[in-house]
Parts: C-alpha cells; structure tokens; sequence
C-alpha cells in the first residue's frame, strides 16, 4: 500500500511538473483574423539593437494604423487587449508593442540600468518608421495610455512628420498637481467610507507628495474607484495571463521583472520633470482623452495643460462613465470618436 501511494505522489508530482513546464514556456502568438487583406501577427522586432514584442491585428492593411504606447511604467497591454478592441479591428490596423524592459521585451541578461524615457521615446520613433515600411502606410496615428503619454508627446513633438495626430488617454501633465488632486480624492472618498485608518495613512504622506517625491498609492485609487469604474484591470492581467494566448508563464515572470527593474526610476523622472515643462507645443491634431473619473492622471490637470499647450488643433474629450481607461470602459463610444474622426471610408 505505502509503495503504492509512493507511486501516485511521484506521478502527481511529474504531471505537475510537467504543466508548469508547458505553462512556462508554450509557443505565443495571436489568433488569426480571417480576411484576405487581414493581419494578425505577434512577432520580434529589432529597433536600436534591442529586440521588442509587437503585436500587430486588423482587418484589412489598407485601414489607418493605430500605434498604442502602453502605460505603467512597464505594463504591457498585450496580454488582455483584444477583448477591448474587436471593433476597432475593423477599421484600423492595431499595433501595441512592449517597451524596452517591459514584458516580453524584457531580457533577463539585459541592463536597464540606464533606461530613460529619453531612450524610449527613440525606441518609438525607431518603431514607427519600421512599422509604416512593413504596413505601406506613410503616418500612423500615436495613442498613448497613461504613462505611455509621456513617451507619446515628446515623440509627437520630436518627430510630427510619422503621426497623423496624437492622442493621450489618460494624459499625464503636471504630475504633483495630479497627485495632489488624487490625494484630496481618496481622503475625501476613505473619509465618506468611515475608514479613518486609511485618511490617517494618506495624510502622513501629504507633504512627500506635495513635495514631489512620490505618488499617492495606486491601491487607495483603486479601492475608491479613481482608477477603474467598469472593468477590472487586475482581473484582466489574471485572466490573460492564464488563458490568452500571447503571453506564457515566462513572459508573466519577464512582466513582473521589468516593472520592478525601472518603474521606480521612470516615474521619478515624470516628477522631476513635469511634462507641461517638456513638452508645450506639437506641430498636429492633439487630442486628450479623459476618464470622468481618472484619479490616476487627473482630469483638471490635463485639462490645464492643454489649455496652454500650442497644437494647430486641439480638443478635450471626457467619458462621462470612465475613470482611467476610456478605451475599455467606454469601448464602444471610443472606437466611435476614432471612426468619425479617422476612417474616411
């Protein structure tokens, strides 16, 4: 009997064994969209010399091209997105690509010591010339997520001949004035709550954030709804990781490295150097794209920083139910506003 239980415990264990395994290093790509002129590929780039994860889906190679700059620092979009864009595959072609150090662009052996967003905002241009060669187009469309706004504008600035237009959902501008306005919200909205303890936690960090030197905790945005209202991001990471087919247990460790290798370091220079300060002037269409209820990158700050910023045309536009992320939350009505406003046909 003991023998025999030796034997099944060995069993279970090498099963186990083997699914982590598999779980750890199963082949990635993306499903196929069918459609003659249709693309769908999940592929390796080379740009400066460092090898980057781009995901490339659409309907048909003729559409405009959508070039996404995921946030974070270091929070790939890959491994959940395509459940928030099947419409928008229709009229455009979609492009998301990890970032150097991020996801699957991040390589173990690899040193990040010396990241900047500087550097990534060359890796970007460097990608857009690349992916308008592959897709025959001759300017792509820039949308940047949260922090991916910051690497987005000093690109649009820097290089406006690649873009259309730009256009910053979850726009970052002057961050102390952002993180001051989300302090005020989760105070408010933990007092409304009853929940003293954490008003106590958020005033102690008042004057490091007044001060520049840190960011109200993203786990107090989340709880009191400043973040997501109607998605769950974090579901969304758990349930792609697991079950979408772009991502394996190797790139999910690969995700996690990344963030702690440069996050600390990419956000520290947003706040030593506001973007307004950077950036106040692009040479095409600019447009904000705001969460009613964006308590990550607040709503008033972008609001002001477009107010001065020089573009030949201009537009805020507010999602009345969002928070930080429009483009899920209200995916319906965004790929609305992109249709009206970029597919000609």
């Amino acid at each position: 009997m003991r023998k025999k239980i030796v034997k099944v415990c060995r069993y279970t264990l090498f099963t186990l064994l083997g699914i982590i395994v598999v779980f750890l290093i199963f082949p990635t790509w993306t499903p196929r969209i069918e459609g003659e002129n249709s693309i769908s590929r999940l592929e390796r780039m080379v740009v400066n010399g460092e090898k980057h994860e781009v995901m490339i889906r659409g309907m048909d190679l003729t559409n405009p091209v959508l070039l996404f700059v995921h946030g974070g620092p270091g929070y790939s979009e890959i491994p959940y997105v395509r459940k928030y864009q099947r419409e928008l595959e229709q009229h455009f072609t979609i492009v998301h690509y990890d970032q150097r150090g991020s996801g699957k662009s991040f390589h173990f052996q690899g040193d990040y010591s010396n990241l900047t967003t500087d550097v990534l905002v060359e890796d970007l241009i460097a990608i857009t010339k690349q992916i308008t060669e592959k897709l025959h187009q001759e300017q792509v469309i820039l949308v940047g997520h949260s922090f991916g706004t910051y690497i987005g504008m000093k690109a649009a600035a820097q290089a406006p001949e690649l873009f259309q237009a730009y256009i910053g959902i979850g726009q970052m501008a002057d961050t102390i004035q952002s993180e001051v306005e989300t302090l005020e919200y989760t105070m408010q909205k933990a007092s409304a709550a009853g929940n003293t303890a954490d008003v106590r936690k958020l005033e102690l960090l008042r004057e490091s954030i007044e001060r520049g030197e840190g960011l109200t905790p993203r786990t107090y945005v989340q709880k009191y709804g400043g973040s997501a209202r109607l998605i769950n991001e974090n579901l969304d990471y758990v349930t792609g990781f697991l079950f979408n087919s772009e991502y394996n247990g190797l790139d999910v460790i690969r995700f996690y490295a990344g963030i702690l290798q440069s996050q600390d370091r990419l956000v520290g220079e947003s706040l030593d150097n506001p973007l307004p300060e950077v950036v106040d002037e692009t040479r095409i269409p600019t447009y904000f794209l705001m969460g009613q209820y964006d308590y990550m990158t607040t709503l008033n700050a972008a609001s002001d920083y477009l107010d001065t910023l020089k573009a030949p045309e201009k537009e805020l536009v507010v999602f009345q139910q969002s928070a930080h992320y429009p483009q899920f939350e209200e995916k319906e009505r965004f790929a609305a506003w992109l249709v009206e406003h970029f597919k000609s046909n």
